[in-house]
């Protein structure tokens, strides 16, 4: 039985990395699909957003729709010694570096911070999710530091398979907004 975070994030990473090639392809532009639908996207004009990597859902091609729309992106910049994150405008996938862990984050010195009460919505990262917008993320509690203060739109993009039936929660998670899968579009600030 999982019970606690640590082997629910195990368990669902390794169900993604046997994920083949194809299938992650086709379900990343079936979400896609879904995410250019909603309203939380085509009301938005400043969207921050995080490079994926591995198995992850592919993100480049959203961020280069935002740019075809106009759209403002913003991708986060983390501080481990701190434990902070900000997020910074890009105007180019150059204005990316590899940092820790193969994370791409802007560039400092050639992007600009972008402040909380800036940003529209915020498309949150995840290892795993359950109805209600609760998550499991990396591991570092970035976004949930980060979201304590947001008030504007959250939604996080998931496999199918990174669906549970419930996320083990403490007082400082938060949960987004919306979930978009390949099958459907869940509105969980609408289940509690």
């Amino acid at each position: 039985m999982l019970n606690n975070k640590n082997q629910i994030r195990t368990y669902i990473k390794k169900i993604l990395s046997e994920m083949d090639e194809l299938a992650h392809k086709n379900s990343s532009q079936s979400i896609h699909t879904r995410l250019f639908l909603t309203d939380y996207w085509t009301e938005s004009n400043v969207i921050a957003i995080t490079v994926s990597r591995g198995r992850e859902i592919e993100t480049i091609p959203i961020i280069q729709k935002a740019w075809s729309e106009q759209k403002k992106v913003l991708v986060p910049k983390c501080y481990p010694k701190t434990n902070e994150m900000e997020f910074r405008e890009i105007t180019s996938l150059h204005q990316l570096e590899q940092v820790y862990f193969g994370l791409s984050e802007p560039k400092v010195q050639v992007t600009n911070l972008v402040l909380p009460n800036q940003i529209d919505l915020i498309i949150v990262p995840g290892v795993c999710f359950d109805q209600k917008g609760y998550r499991i993320g990396y591991g570092g509690g970035y976004y949930d530091r980060y979201l304590e203060a947001f008030r504007g739109r959250t939604l996080s993009l998931s496999f199918r398979s990174q669906l549970v039936d419930e996320v083990p929660r403490e007082a400082h998670d938060r949960a987004v907004q919306l979930i978009v899968t390949e099958d459907e579009v869940i509105h969980c600030d609408r289940n509690d």
